[in-house]
Order: C-alpha cells, then structure tokens, then sequence
C-alpha cells in the first residue's frame, strides 16, 4: 500500500515532470546543434554578451559564478537556459503580484525623524549602519517597543501559545515550515477556537517548505475551519526561476501589539518534541509596541500578492502603549525582488563597526569573498569573532561546503565552533553588547540573495545581554575547530571546490 501511494504521490509526479523537462530541453538541444548550425552561432555570441552583462551588473558575483561558468563550458545549452528561466520569471504572475504589492507597501513604512535623530545622536560612530537601514532599505526604527529573546524553542513556544490566546482580533502567521505534531496540534486548537469567536485567523506557509509535511488540499482543510490559509508560491511542474525564491520567513502577529519571529518553524523538532539531528538549538524572538507594525506589513504585502483582500494596511494598525524602553528595534525584511541586499550589508555593516566582539549563529556557511573579508578583516583589527555553526548536520553536503570555508577563516583569526549536541538553527549576530539581529537569515546564498526573509536590528537594549548569554552558555557545549581539522586535504578540496560553484542552487 505503501509503495503504491509513493508511486501516485505529489512528490513522484513533480520528478517525473522535471525529468522530462531536462529530457525534451537536451533533445531539443542535441537538434539545434545537428540541423540548425547558424543557430548554435547566434547562441555563442548571444553567450558572450550575457556573460559580459552578468559581470557588469552582478553585485555578488560569487553567486552568479555558477552562470557564468554553465555559459562558458556549454554555450548552447547554458544560454538557453538562462534565458528561458529569466523569461519564466518575467511572465510568472507570482512574480508580478509580489513585485507590485512590495512596491506598495512602501508607503507604510514611515520613520519617524525624532527617533531616527535621536538614535543617531547616540552613536554617532555606527550612524551609518542607522541611516542605511531606515533611509535605504526603507524600514524604520522604532523607540516605543520592546523584546525578550528565548534561546530554545522549547521555551518560546508556551509564549507564543499564551499570546495567541489574549487575541481580540486578528494572528497572522508566515512560516517556512508547517508539520503536524504536537506544536501545530496545539496552536491549531487556539487557532480554530479564536476563528470560531470572529478572530481574523491567516495562515501562510511555503509549498516547498512545507512540501514533505502537509498535503496538497492542506490549506483547503484550514479554509473549512474557518482560517484562512495560502500557500506560497505554489510548486509549479513547470521549471521557472520563481520557483527557486521561497517564502522563509517567520512571523507571527497578534492585534498588531505582539510579534514573534526567530528560527523556529512550526514543527516538532523545533522544539524538541522530535529528535531528528541530535538536539535542536534554535531560538524564538517576541517583540512589542510600535514596532510590531513592520511585522504587520511584511505579512499583509505577501498575503495581499496571493489573495488581494486588504486595500488598506492601516486598519491593523494598533495603539500601542509600550513606554520606557531602553532601546531602538528596526525590523526589516530580505527580497529578491529588489536589488539591495539588506541583510548582507546588515551583517558587513556590524562587522566593520566592531570594536570589542561579535558572536555569530548560523547553520549554514556558504559566502561570498565579501562576507569572508569582512569577517576577516573585523577579526584581524583585534575584534573577537566567533562563529558557530551546527556539529550534526540536517543536509551532509551543505555541512561539508560549510566546513569547506573554515581553513581561511580560520587562517584569517575568525574563531569558528561547532555546536556538538546536534543541529544548530539559529541565526544570530550580536556585537559589543550593544546591537544585535535575530532572525531568518542563513549566512548562505539562498538566504541572502534568493529567498524572502525577515530579521530584527536591535540596538541599545540591556536585553542584548540576554543574547550573549545565551551564545556563551553554548560555547560551553561546543567543539572549537583548529587550523590541522580545517584542512580537508587536496582531493577533498578539489571536489568541494566544484560542489561551490553550484552552492547557489543547494
């Protein structure tokens, strides 16, 4: 019965679909190159230019190497493909929809200039990292708000479950993954029983992230609950581009008062229900007050991008009466959309600001020669840098491209551990124990270049020490990696080398 149900699944239908893709792609190919040789000239000039192109306007080129080299090696084909994939991309009415609601959501992102001022006049040195983020990438900084920051899932979520119950009038959840177990069983209760009471209860899950763990008519299932539900970007037979830029946020907003966020997904393993790569070390982030508007609307751009239902954000605007805080919170979100790469330069921005330290969580390393520098760089201007990264892997060979970046690191001064116990999901970044970020964002190239996702800049607050607290209690559980366990030897170089060229696609 098994094996039937395997062979008719969702999953054999969308292989088999690709594969013949690939299939009539080189078919199609192999005649081009057979009968219509002119054609096969028109594409190797056509290639040239492309690749001149990509090396003109490519601000990571790291990330577009693999183009390049597809193009170079296999004119023919590699053309082709590039071009009928940027095509896809141009004609995907996904892409359109989500292109058009970020471009309107803008206008509900206003920085107060009182604040902005007063957070500069604060620190002037690292003004620059301020002014990026508000006037740039366009979210603002917020004074009136406030954090706590779980550094278990397992403690986060009782949080999340309280706050969902005091809902008055609307959840709004964005996740990656959505798994049914005992985490989502409980939270679905709370959310069937606040729709029932006239709750305005969205759900939003990835369809690749969720593709293993929820079934096709899964939302339609929620829908006849009473919650509403849309899948992102919904996984298409059809080979396209916008199939490779998924939905990794994590968001949930209450009354638009109370917002979470972190690593965590809603699945077992997150909180360690369910042990599938050794202990599970992630994090759950809650925020408060007047910032929990940028929450807002990061949920609402893509929900109004796949159902328009809300012609008007303001109307989840909140009161919020949080007073006194001791900090400034400026969430903000990653699109591929766009061509700033704001967590990136996020992240360059922290390091080269750096005076004392700056502890990195990240279950994933795969960078670029820019991140690497900086990284680098911060370390051999005397600042402590520590990155930790998982020591059971949940992908083996994105942990052996991972490792494959330690030896120059290392080399450079960066102190790098692994995290002995099991899977390490967090993705952190916190510095001289005044401005830290917690949020979605892998230290690799589908966090930073392909995929949507969403983090907190926080800065100023005697609760960043909570963070650090919590990095150093893990070191306490963690291997520091030397020079000699770095060096994989040159076979095992070679290999990974050519494993990195395709990092963009793993």
């Amino acid at each position: 019965m098994k094996i039937i149900k395997a062979i008719f699944s969702r999953t054999t239908f969308m292989i088999i679909m690709v594969l013949l893709q690939v299939a009539l792609m080189v078919s199609v190919f192999r005649w081009f190159s057979e009968t219509a040789a002119w054609i096969d000239t028109v594409l190797q000039i056509l290639s040239v230019i492309i690749v001149l192109m990509i090396i003109r306007r490519s601000r990571h080129l790291s990330s577009d190497l693999m183009w390049l080299i597809l193009i170079i090696l296999f004119p023919l084909p590699g053309t082709a493909v590039y071009l009928i994939l940027g095509a896809n991309l141009i004609i995907s009415k996904t892409f359109r929809n989500l292109y058009r609601s970020t471009l309107d959501a803008k206008k509900y992102y206003v920085q107060d200039p009182e604040v902005l001022n007063e957070v500069i006049e604060k620190d002037p040195p690292i003004s620059g990292q301020f002014r990026y983020i508000s006037e740039s990438s366009g979210f603002p900084f917020y004074r009136n708000s406030d954090f706590d920051y779980y550094g278990w899932g397992e403690k986060g979520f009782p949080v999340m479950l309280e706050e969902m119950r005091k809902a008055e009038k609307f959840i709004f959840l964005e996740y990656f993954i959505i798994e049914e177990g005992n985490m989502w069983d409980q939270m679905l209760i709370v959310l069937r029983e606040k729709a029932k009471q006239g709750v305005d209860v969205r759900v939003m899950y990835d369809d690749m992230g969720s593709f293993m763990t929820l079934t096709f008519n899964y939302a339609k299932k929620l829908e006849e609950a009473g919650v509403k539900c849309v899948p992102f970007n919904r996984i298409n037979p059809i080979i396209g581009t916008i199939m490779n830029h998924r939905d990794h946020r994590k968001i949930m907003v209450i009354d638009g008062k109370t917002a979470f966020s972190g690593g965590v997904n809603l699945a077992d393993e997150y909180i360690n229900e369910k042990s599938k790569f050794g202990k599970w070390k992630d994090n759950v982030i809650r925020i408060k007050g007047e910032a929990v508007w940028s929450f807002t609307v990061m949920f609402l751009t893509h929900w109004n991008a796949l159902r328009k239902t809300d012609e008007d954000f303001t109307v989840f605007k909140a009161e919020c009466d949080t007073q006194g805080t001791d900090g400034y919170i400026a969430p903000f979100g990653e699109t591929p959309l766009d061509n700033e790469i704001t967590a990136q330069s996020v992240y360059i921005n922290i390091l080269n600001q750096a005076k004392d330290y700056c502890y990195i969580y990240t279950p994933y390393l795969i960078i670029d020669t820019e991140m690497m520098n900086a990284l680098i760089l911060a370390a051999k201007r005397g600042v402590d840098v520590r990155l930790m990264t998982p020591g059971v892997p949940d992908k083996k060979i994105v942990f052996h491209i991972t490792q494959s970046f330690y030896e120059n690191l290392i080399e450079g001064g960066v102190k790098i551990y692994e995290y002995t116990p099991g899977f390490l999901h967090a993705k952190v970044f916190v510095c001289d124990d005044k401005a830290a970020v917690v949020g979605t964002v892998n230290l690799d190239y589908r966090s930073l270049y392909l995929h949507f996702e969403n983090a907190t800049y926080l800065y100023g607050s005697e609760k960043i020490l909570d963070i650090r607290k919590d990095f150093e209690e893990t070191l306490a559980e963690s291997h520091l990696v030397t020079q000699h366990e770095a060096d994989k030897g040159p076979i095992q170089e070679f290999i990974l080398s050519v494993i990195r060229i395709f990092a963009p696609m793993m």
